[in-house]
């Protein structure tokens, strides 16, 4: 908003005195607050720092200590720069010690060998500081302005983001306080670059106040969260220190952040909305990109170098299960308990509903765990009723998607089990398993029309019960005297039954391998039902 002490030395009114830097020339870039006229040597105690002073010299004194005292002064009250014209007291050139001191203290020393109008200086460069301060009043106007639609409309995290993005042209950020990363634009920078070791260098950055530039980081940190609850960090990458424009922004969009939180309570958390975006992603992936990578990392869930276990949450339906509570909320509710148990047992995993009927995770072990030990106490911490599906343990990330699709073939399957484990795993669920790897191949559909269709036929249009008499049998391996049993119906009516059946379909129930094929094919039904 200011400008710096060089800007100043380019203005014609300035460059008139033919200006020259004679120490101190490393602050040239300091900005400057104001101008500021002064003949008097012990000046510094009036001042307020950021002032650039003039004087003709005409009062200052000749003596080495006092003119170095003098320098002091101005150094510690702040001044960005020292003018002096060499036409009144000193015109042969600067005192050796006033020089001296200047390169001492750092404080950029200036001599103008012709006379200047001083008081031009002064409305110029004050004309220059009132314009920027205007411009910053509307930029900031226009800030409150597109973060209020941006409220009203209840935009998504993302679409925040992207505005702070454009508005600063800086790259933001927004992390949990524990530095987990939940959403971020890069503003046209590599991504990858952006998130790679956030974990680490974001713990290292504290600011000591609500919104404060951390300038060993280059960041500019503000605190999210509104009703006295603090939840998040909104980070702007800003290599110096950032002008006013750009707090007013992060401000600004942090409301808008912790006011969406507020209005999206039924809805997915954000840190459930970033792992969704990533299992999504390596879902369908074939070869994770490494700004994934990253973002998985950013996130506290490091893939490369670990073990990788896919899991899969299908929520079991009870007769305790309210009318009220949709298959979403029970899905969200799900994976809050998935991801509260992770967090407990200190286990890195993204836990997210990819779609209507499973929770998701991915959990990331280190080398020497033992993963069906760490899925076994998972599971267990999840106490609602639920059926839990693994997949193959792998070893690197471009894995990971094989053992997410097994992980939910698994969880389907064991859904119409009747055998009841913490854990399902792909040596559990057997021909159903391979049945469900292979539900959508349109071979195994007209296998199973062929086979059962003329029962279903017979069933639609008698009202009969033939194909559930069929299931009875098959479930109980041919022992009619079991499956009647299982039918509660009595044999001789149960063997009119498959009498009936084996009339239908034209089989002998009692070959092995008819019965077999049967099975495979109710199976297969099922699954399309």
């Amino acid at each position: 908003m200011y400008p710096t002490v060089a800007d100043v030395l380019a203005l014609p009114v300035v460059r008139h005195g033919r200006p020259r830097v004679v120490a101190g020339a490393e602050g040239l870039d300091k900005r400057v607050r104001w101008v500021h006229v002064a003949e008097v040597a012990d000046i510094g105690h009036l001042l307020k720092g950021g002032e650039l002073v003039l004087t003709t010299g005409i009062a200052l004194p000749d003596d080495p200590a006092a003119l170095a005292k003098y320098v002091d002064g101005l150094a510690e009250a702040g001044v960005v720069g020292l003018v002096v014209e060499l036409v009144r007291h000193w015109s042969g050139g600067l005192p050796p010690s006033l020089i001296a001191a200047a390169d001492r203290t750092g404080l950029p020393l200036i001599t103008l060998s012709r006379e200047t109008q001083y008081v031009a200086v002064t409305e110029t460069v004050h004309g220059l500081i009132v314009d920027a301060q205007v411009a910053e009043l509307r930029a900031a106007e226009q800030v409150h302005q597109v973060f209020t639609e941006l409220t009203v409309a209840g935009a998504e995290p993302a679409d925040v983001l992207r505005e702070v993005a454009r508005l600063t042209e800086r790259p933001a950020v927004l992390e949990t306080l524990s530095h987990e990363v939940l959403a971020y634009d890069a503003a046209g920078a590599d991504p990858g670059e952006l998130l790679s070791g956030w974990l680490p260098r974001s713990r290292a950055v504290h600011v000591g106040e609500r919104t404060g530039y951390a300038p060993e980081a280059g960041w500019l940190v503000t605190i999210v969260g509104a009703r006295g609850h603090d939840w998040g960090r909104l980070v702007i990458v800003s290599d110096e220190p950032p002008p006013h424009r750009h707090v007013v922004v992060a401000e600004r969009a942090a409301s808008a952040l912790a006011v969406h939180r507020l209005v999206a309570k039924d809805s997915d958390s954000l840190e459930r909305q970033a792992h969704r975006a990533v299992l999504t992603e390596l879902l369908a992936a074939p070869v994770p990109s490494a700004e994934l990578l990253a973002r998985a990392s950013a996130l506290g869930v490091p893939l490369p170098g670990r073990q990788l276990v896919g899991v899969a949450l299908r929520p079991r339906l009870t007769a305790t299960r309210q009318p009220s509570q949709s298959a979403a909320v029970v899905l969200r509710e799900l994976a809050e308990a998935m991801s509260l148990a992770a967090r407990r047992a200190r286990v890195s995993a993204l836990v997210a509903v990819v779609d209507e009927l499973s929770v998701r995770v991915l959990l990331s072990l280190s080398p020497k765990a033992n993963a069906d030990a760490v899925l076994d106490r998972l599971a267990g911490e999840v106490r609602t009723p639920r059926v839990v599906g693994a997949g193959t343990t792998v070893h690197s990330p471009a894995h990971a998607r094989r053992s997410l699709v097994e992980a939910v073939q698994v969880a389907a399957a064991a859904l119409h089990s009747d055998v009841e484990r913490p854990v399902h795993r792909l040596e559990d669920v057997r021909l159903r398993g391979l049945l469900h790897l292979l539900a959508d191949d349109e071979r195994v559909q007209a296998f199973a029309a062929r086979e059962l269709g003329p029962l279903l036929s017979r069933d639609a249009a008698s009202g009969t019960r033939l194909v559930q008499a069929l299931r009875h049998y098959c479930e109980q391996g041919g022992n009619k005297s079991a499956a009647a049993a299982a039918a509660h119906t009595s044999r001789t009516a149960y063997y009119q039954q498959l009498a009936r059946i084996e009339q239908v379909l034209g089989v002998p129930l009692e070959d092995p391998e008819s019965m077999l094929s049967l099975y495979v094919a109710l199976l297969a039904h099922d699954l399309r039902q």
